[in-house]
C-alpha cells in the first residue's frame, strides 16, 4: 500500500480515538507510525505530536458546539500543558530512544489500568 494511505489510515484512525475519547489520538498514532507506517521511534513522537494539534482543536470545536465545553474548567489544564509541552519538546532531542520508548509504554500501561478501574 502507499506510504501517504497508510499515514492516512493512521491518522482517521487517531482522530476517531481523539473525538470519542476527548484526546488519545497520539497513543494510537505512536504504535500505527511506528509499525504499520514503518517510521523511526523519534520521528513518530514528533509526527504524532504535529498530528494531534489539528485533531484536538477539531475536537474542541465540535465539543464547543455541542455545548460539552468548559472552557474555565480547562484553563489551568492549559496552561500546565503548555509549559509541559516546551519542556517535553525541549528534553526530546536529548532523550535516549530507548527511554523515550519505556516512558511511552509505561504511560499507555498507566492510562489502561486507570481506564479499567
Amino acid at each position: 500500500m502507499h506510504s501517504k494511505w497508510k499515514y492516512a489510515i493512521a491518522g482517521g484512525l487517531a482522530g476517531i480515538a481523539n473525538g470519542l475519547f476527548g484526546g488519545g489520538g497520539g497513543s494510537v498514532l505512536v504504535p500505527l507510525l511506528t509499525g504499520y507506517c514503518e517510521l523511526d521511534q523519534r520521528r513518530a513522537f514528533a509526527t504524532s505530536v504535529a498530528v494531534i494539534l489539528p485533531l484536538c482543536t477539531l475536537s474542541v470545536g465540535i465539543y464547543f458546539l455541542r455545548g460539552g465545553l468548559d472552557l474555565m474548567a480547562a484553563a489551568p489544564y492549559l496552561i500546565g500543558g503548555a509549559v509541559g509541552g516546551w519542556a517535553g519538546g525541549r528534553w526530546f532531542k536529548g532523550m535516549k530512544v530507548s527511554w523515550l520508548k519505556q516512558a511511552f509504554g509505561l504511560l499507555l500501561i498507566y492510562g489502561g489500568v486507570r481506564s479499567l478501574l
